[in-house]
């Protein structure tokens, strides 16, 4: 099994060492590269091929914002972000610029580990407690999410989306399959012009269209 390539960057020495040793220890994960703002990040990338960034937000030189798009205009990997509580407003623009989710901080190691792992597989990530702030601290509502036109399960898939399940959980908790579970969360997005399920949980959670 081919190792997960990651590229860490973050201004702290303290949380990119951190997350450094976490994931060197473990088998699944080869760390690519460490940098302090985004531009050594991308430069690092360009010569290293990564499958993923962890994106802190706020960095000198290149922030994680203006990073992401990049690598994303580049195809350089998957951004994961890694926010604070009161980055809900950065972390709109990290997703506005492709960013694939976004990790608190304050994880356990499984946990950065498995939502590495989701981003790696295609799955948007997000932070329930993350997306409670959005919806909470949201200002200009464009209305909120219109349920107009949706099936009663369509509706149960995107709740379940918002509250941050899996596919693997939602199907679970609905008794379909995976698959269709994928099927229904491809569809909504394209109703509603969405490009991750990400954007989908922060419209339904705050009116807002990423």
């Amino acid at each position: 099994m081919d190792k997960i390539k990651v590229i860490i960057a973050d201004d702290s020495d303290f949380v990119r060492e951190g997350m450094r040793i976490i994931l060197d220890v473990d088998e699944e994960f080869e760390v690519l590269g460490c940098a302090p703002d985004g531009k050594k990040a991308i430069d690092i990338a360009r010569n290293t091929k990564p499958d993923v960034f962890l994106m802190d937000i706020q960095m000198p030189v290149m922030d994680g914002i203006e990073a992401t798009k990049q690598i994303v205009d580049e195809n350089l990997g998957k951004v994961l972000v890694l926010t604070t509580f009161d980055d809900d407003l950065l972390v709109q623009r990290a997703l506005q610029n492709g960013a694939n989710g976004y990790l608190v901080k304050n994880h356990t190691p499984e946990h950065l580990k498995q939502m590495i792992k989701s981003v790696y597989n295609g799955t948007g990530v997000m932070e329930q407690s993350m997306l409670l702030n959005l919806a909470k601290n949201s200002q200009a509502r464009t209305g909120g999410f219109n349920p107009d036109g949706y099936t009663a399960r369509e509706l149960e898939v995107v709740k379940a989306v918002a509250d941050g399940l899996s596919n693997k959980e939602i199907a679970e908790k609905l008794f379909i399959s995976e698959g269709t579970v994928k099927n229904y969360i491809t569809s909504v997005l394209a109703k509603e012009n969405l490009s991750h399920r990400t954007a989908l949980a922060v419209y339904y959670l705050t009116g807002r269209k990423q």
